[in-house]
């Protein structure tokens, strides 16, 4: 973590996702490190392998997503802004319950 920028590692485990969500105030640039990611940007899904990446802008509702039914899914997620607080989580769907 740093001036403007966090880096995070997320895993997410075969067969589920995390919030279809959206940020007001970062963005975010995830990288493929293992497995596949489908990932959510707008209304576009797209299947993403190891080594490959995407742009999260401020404000695109998106959502990572592990379809494999054995691996589990590694990223690393670089937020950019000014503002990278959890607070700036806006959840539109989340299978855990939260808001």
């Amino acid at each position: 973590m740093g001036e403007g920028f966090k880096v995070k590692q997320v895993e997410v485990k075969p067969g589920h996702a995390l919030s279809l969500q959206y940020h007001k105030k970062r963005s975010e640039h995830w990288v493929v490190v293992e497995g596949t990611a489908r990932i959510v940007k707008g209304k576009r899904s797209f299947l993403f392998e190891a080594n490959e990446s995407t742009y999260i802008p401020v404000g695109c509702v998106h959502r990572l997503s592990n379809p494999a039914k054995n691996t589990i899914l590694k990223i690393i997620e670089v937020q950019t802004g000014k503002y990278l607080e959890e607070d700036d989580i806006f959840r539109l769907k989340d299978d855990f319950g939260r808001k």
